[in-house]
């Protein structure tokens, strides 16, 4: 065997040990109540996501192209600094997203939580799920949903901050002229949602 392949099988081997033992902290912070916030990253068709939950909810869904430290850190000041992987607390959203992005979902059954986003913010994204599978509305169109039929803009930055996207369809929102507009997960990842739905519907 060679040093090279000793040296990654080795390293392979530590990694191994350390998530075992992230598991192994995890569930026993679970068991004592001291788990303010459980996390766990899943492979998908638009890549990696990292999910993340309080016993309220999830309350956070990240794509790839936001880096894993940067969420974390987010997470440990807006929500709590007691944040370990531990993921089984999101073995339920794991499996509908997979199902979702496989087609074979319309709607999320699980419950959430919205301590990330506040103020008119929040009354956006609270109002998401009406938008039907399948379908748009236009940022006009949800801002006069909310009663503030001018705050089309707002209803852009609200959108683009969703902290539970996919979950909470922001996707579906689109500009008044039926162009995609912008989105957390980066332009491909709309167009694909919104096929993938318009197919599956």
């Amino acid at each position: 065997m060679t040093e090279d392949l000793r040296t990654h099988l080795d390293l392979a081997d530590d990694d191994a040990r350390l998530a075992g033992l992230a598991d192994r902290l995890g569930r026993a912070a679970e068991a004592e109540g001291l788990l303010d916030v459980a996390y766990r990253t899943v492979d998908s068709p638009l890549g990696r996501l990292l999910l993340a939950a309080t016993p309220r909810g999830l309350v956070r869904v990240a794509f790839e192209t936001e880096t894993e430290d940067a969420v974390l850190t987010e997470l440990a000041t807006g929500v709590s600094p007691r944040v370990l992987r531990a993921p089984a607390r999101l073995d339920g959203v794991a499996r509908q997203l997979e199902e979702y992005l496989a087609g074979r979902r319309r709607e999320f059954d699980v419950s959430i939580d919205l301590t990330l986003a506040r103020g008119f913010r929040r009354e956006v994204v609270t109002l998401l799920p009406r938008i039907a599978y399948g379908t748009t509305a236009s940022y006009r169109e949800v801002a006069t949903m909310a009663g503030r039929p001018g705050a089309t803009r707002a209803v852009g930055t609200a959108c683009a901050r969703n902290p539970v996207p996919l979950v909470v369809p922001c996707h579906r929102v689109v500009r008044a002229d039926g162009t995609i507009g912008a989105y957390r997960g980066g332009h491909d990842a709309k167009v694909a949602l919104l096929e993938l739905e318009r197919a599956a519907a």
